[in-house]
C-alpha cells in the first residue's frame, strides 16, 4: 500500500527529531521533541567546558545567553536589552512580583483559565498586601474580555494572565487586555508559554508590560531556561528584591558594599544561568526561527483541524472553541479518567498528556496525519476497553 506524502515542511524537519522513530509524539504542549541541533549543542558546552574551564565563562558562555537573547527578541519583535534569562516562570513572576507596591493598588486580576503558577505568585504574596482577583471561565475554552473590562479598577495593580490558555488553546486578545489595564493605570503581564513559538507574537504590537516564555515547549529547547521580556520604559522603573550577582551593573567588580542595578533587563536575572540549559534553548530558537513562525502556525492549524476532523468521525467530541480562528495547537478530549487512558495509550507507544477530565492532544509541525490517525484509534481502542 503506497505511503501518504508528507508535508514538505514537515518532511523536510522530521529528520531532526530522533524521538519521533521511538513513538507517536503529541505532547509538545507539555515538552517540545529533542532536536539533533539541541544535542550538538549541549555536546558543545559540554566540551567547552572540559576545554577551557572557568574561562569558558568569559569566552563563550556569556555570548552564547547574548545570542540566546537576541533571537528571543527577534522572535517576539523585541529589543535583545529587553530579554532577561531565568530559570522558569516561577522565578520570573516572583522577580517581577518583589518590584510591585501593592500599597495603594493591591489587586492583581487573574483567571482560573490560567495556570496555576500565575495566582499562587500573589496568593503568596497576601502578607504583602496583593490581593487577588481570579475571573472565572464560563464554558472552561475560554474567559470574555468583558470580564476583563468589570475587573480591572483603580485598585488594580496587575493584570496576569495568558497569550494561550493551557487546557483549552484559547488564544486571548492580549492587546485588548493590556488595553484594559493601561487605561486603568495598571501593568499587563503574559504568560506566553504555551504561545511562543506556534504563533506570531509581537510585544510591541500588544503592547504588553512583561512577556515571559521559554525553551520547555512549543520553542525546543528543553527544561530549567525562560525568557522574559520588560517594555524598555519599565526597566528603569522596577527594582527587584529578589535579586542576585547577575542583576548588577558590572557584576564582575564583585563589590560587596554597594549594589547598582543593570540598567537593561538583565536586573531581572538574579543569579547564575544553568548554561547547558541555554545551549539547548538556543539551539531549540534557532529551528523555529530558520523555519518561520508563520509557517509553523499554517502547518501546525492543518494538524489540528485534521485531528479534530478524524475525533469526530470517531464519534468522540472535543472540547473546542466556537471561534476556531483562536484557538492554537491544544485539542482537549473529556474522557473519565484521563489519567489511566494516557498509560494505556502509552504502553500503545503513543505519548499524550492530560489535565482534570481530558486527554491533551498537541501535535506540531513534525506529526504527520498518519499519526493523527494512529493516535484516533488508539484512543478508540482503549476507550473501548
Amino acid at each position: 500500500m503506497p505511503q501518504p506524502t508528507l508535508d514538505p515542511l514537515t518532511a523536510r524537519w522530521r529528520p531532526e527529531f530522533p524521538g519521533l522513530e521511538r513513538s507517536v509524539y503529541m505532547n509538545t504542549c507539555s515538552l517540545g521533541q529533542l532536536s539533533r541541533r539541541s544535542m550538538d549543542g549541549m555536546q558543545r558546552f559540554q566540551e567547552q567546558w572540559l576545554s577551557y574551564g572557568a574561562s569558558a565563562w568569559y569566552e563563550l558562555w556569556l555570548g552564547e545567553m547574548t545570542d540566546a537573547r537576541a533571537r528571543f527578541a527577534r522572535l517576539v519583535n523585541a529589543q535583545p536589552h529587553e530579554i532577561a534569562i531565568l530559570p522558569s516562570v516561577g522565578v520570573a513572576l516572583s522577580v517581577i512580583g518583589s518590584s510591585l507596591d501593592f500599597s495603594a493598588r493591591p489587586e492583581v486580576v487573574v483567571t482560573e483559565m490560567d495556570f496555576p503558577t500565575i495566582p499562587y505568585q500573589w496568593m503568596a504574596r497576601r502578607e504583602e498586601g496583593a490581593q487577588l482577583r481570579l475571573l472565572p471561565s464560563p464554558d472552561r475554552v475560554q474567559v470574555p474580555l468583558e470580564s476583563f473590562a468589570q475587573a480591572i479598577g483603580p485598585r488594580t495593580a496587575l493584570v496576569a494572565t495568558t497569550h494561550v490558555f493551557f487546557t483549552s488553546g484559547w488564544v486571548q486578545d492580549i492587546a485588548a487586555i493590556s488595553a484594559l489595564a493601561h487605561t486603568a493605570g495598571a501593568l499587563c503581564l503574559v504568560d506566553g508559554y504555551q504561545a511562543a513559538g506556534q504563533i506570531l507574537v509581537d510585544v510591541k504590537a500588544a503592547d504588553v508590560d512583561v512577556y515571559i516564555s521559554g525553551g520547555l515547549k512549543w520553542l525546543l529547547g528543553g527544561p530549567g531556561i525562560v525568557f522574559m521580556y520588560v517594555r524598555e520604559e519599565l526597566i528603569p522603573q522596577l527594582h527587584p528584591t529578589t535579586t542576585g550577582w547577575f542583576a548588577a551593573k558590572d557584576m564582575f567588580k564583585f563589590n560587596p558594599e554597594r549594589f547598582e542595578m543593570a540598567e537593561d533587563a538583565r536586573r531581572f536575572e538574579p543569579g547564575t544561568p544553568a548554561v547547558a540549559a541555554v545551549y539547548a534553548a538556543n539551539s531549540g530558537l534557532s529551528i523555529i526561527e530558520e523555519i518561520g513562525v508563520a509557517a509553523i502556525r499554517a502547518r501546525t492549524a492543518e494538524l489540528d483541524a485534521d485531528l479534530i476532523r478524524r475525533l469526530a468521525a470517531a464519534g468522540l467530541q472535543p472540547r473546542l472553541p466556537a471561534q476556531m480562528a483562536r484557538h492554537a495547537g491544544i485539542v482537549m478530549l473529556p474522557v473519565e479518567n484521563p489519567s489511566a487512558a494516557v498509560k494505556a495509550l502509552k504502553e500503545r507507544g503513543i505519548i499524550i498528556d492530560y489535565r482534570p477530565g481530558a486527554l491533551r492532544l498537541s501535535p506540531y509541525f513534525y506529526n504527520t496525519e498518519t499519526e493523527n490517525q494512529l493516535l484516533v484509534n488508539a484512543i478508540v481502542e482503549v476507550l473501548n476497553g
